[in-house]
């Protein structure tokens, strides 16, 4: 099959790439030259595991091309795939969805013959009628159909994800269309992946339904976190005791600062906005958002108790600034909220992370940004673990204790043991345990 795939960010470069891997001919398109430009090189915008190899094997098999030119990718085509950004609108919390009815113009203004138009980027329920009523407006003659296929993909592991996925959902109507979406995911079923056909306004609701979901474990585990902090349990071992329960599942039961991201704290308010419109608002959902912001601004307090309720003219050595391992995203990220929080009570932050520092240079301003986690700790006055890397779970310890003016270690993360930290001389703090 002949894929084009408008947007070659983290969505599009990912599901291009792995589709090219399936045997398939993709062109990425983007109006970004310096990107595209970049791509051709062999140079990955984002960082990802697995992707600068998969991406190189695949140009150097002609499977893959990157271009700016989107009428001669759309050309040919059995299926065009719009992977463009849906931030949040200022102001009111819906999915901007200029770029995806932008893209749409485009696509319709470049059809030849029967194609499959998919979105695949988190959209809003009835986007898909809108952007077949775009390009029926534009092509009254054209052939086509418009199909729903969200991402379920993990930042640090959406290789693994896309390849072997928990399920695959698409919304189409047109028989056509589920043919060829049935050819493009072929490859799957010899991992017997479910794919679940059904109408597309669905397909568009299961993404959100799915992330605010997730979102409200992770909340949930907070607020439990909270209340062990103040009972004497440890969250840790009351999250083990109700995953273990086949009904609840034990992931995304890892209490921390708040979900951050690309997708939950956007998809989240985005299906907020689009009950409340519908008149049948998503009392929980909304809590859930609340919640999670209240709770990264509640970390820095964590932080100021843990050093003696005061950080005028103190260093904090703050470890990690990505919302996650594995990736350099910053999108609502934690750290975004806890240490300009932090700055605002006098503290002078210093800052250290495996990936994600280039991006979060312009976004914090103030911090001094360190070369490794052992000189972001030299005569600091505590650390705060805000992301929970590998790099950071086995640290010598000894000479971290060495290196700071205050033994004061908050754990966000819960990435070490409280006995182990206490034993070795640090004040220890972490999340929902004594």
């Amino acid at each position: 099959m002949r894929i084009a795939m408008i947007g070659s960010g983290y969505v599009g470069l990912v599901s291009g790439a792995c589709f090219a891997d399936f045997g398939h001919v993709v062109t990425c398109v983007d109006r970004d030259e310096g990107r595209i430009a970049a791509l051709r090189r062999g140079e990955s915008p984002i960082f990802e595991p697995g992707l600068p190899e998969l991406v190189e094997a695949n140009v150097r098999q002609n499977r893959l091309f990157f271009t700016t030119e989107l009428a001669a990718s759309v050309r040919g085509a059995d299926a065009v795939f719009i992977a463009v950004g849906t931030p949040s609108r200022r102001g009111d919390g819906h999915a901007d969805l200029s770029y995806v009815y932008g893209a749409a113009r485009e696509i319709a203004a470049a059809l030849e013959g029967f194609t499959v138009v998919v979105t695949k980027s988190t959209v809003p329920v009835g986007t898909g009628d809108e952007v077949e009523r775009i390009i029926r407006e534009a092509r009254p003659e054209a052939d086509f159909a418009v199909v729903s296929n969200p991402e379920f993909l993990r930042e640090g592991a959406a290789i693994s994800d896309f390849k072997r996925p928990d399920r695959i959902v698409v919304g189409a109507d047109d028989p056509r269309a589920r043919e060829v979406m049935d050819e493009i995911y072929r490859p799957l079923y010899l991992n017997q992946s479910p794919v679940l056909f059904t109408s597309r306004r669905t397909s568009e609701l299961t993404k959100y339904a799915a992330n605010a979901f997730l979102a409200t474990k992770i909340t949930f585990i907070n607020e439990i976190a909270d209340l062990c902090e103040k009972l004497g349990a440890d969250v840790q071992e009351v999250a083990r005791g109700i995953g273990l329960d086949n009904r609840i599942g034990g992931k995304f039961l890892h209490a921390g600062p708040g979900y951050g991201g690309s997708c939950f704290p956007k998809d989240t308010l985005a299906l907020i906005k689009t009950a409340q419109d519908a008149g049948a608002p998503v009392r929980i959902v909304e809590t859930v958002a609340a919640s999670n912001e209240a709770r990264k601004r509640r970390m820095a307090d964590k932080i100021l108790d843990a050093c003696g309720g005061s950080v005028t003219g103190k260093t904090i050595a703050v470890l990690g600034l990505a919302f996650k391992p594995n990736t350099d995203d910053m999108r609502d990220a934690p750290s975004l909220a806890i240490v300009p929080a932090l700055q605002s009570l006098g503290a002078k932050v210093r800052a250290f992370d495996p990936e994600s520092m280039e991006q979060a240079r312009p976004m914090l301003p103030g911090v001094e940004f360190c070369q490794d986690a052992y000189s972001c700790v030299e005569g600091a006055h505590a650390i705060a673990i805000l992301t929970e890397w590998d790099a950071f779970r086995a640290l010598d310890l000894d000479r971290i204790r060495a290196a700071l003016a205050q033994p004061v270690v908050v754990d966000l993360r819960n990435i070490y043991r409280p006995q182990d930290m206490r034993r070795r001389g640090f004040q220890y703090v972490s999340v929902g345990r004594e």
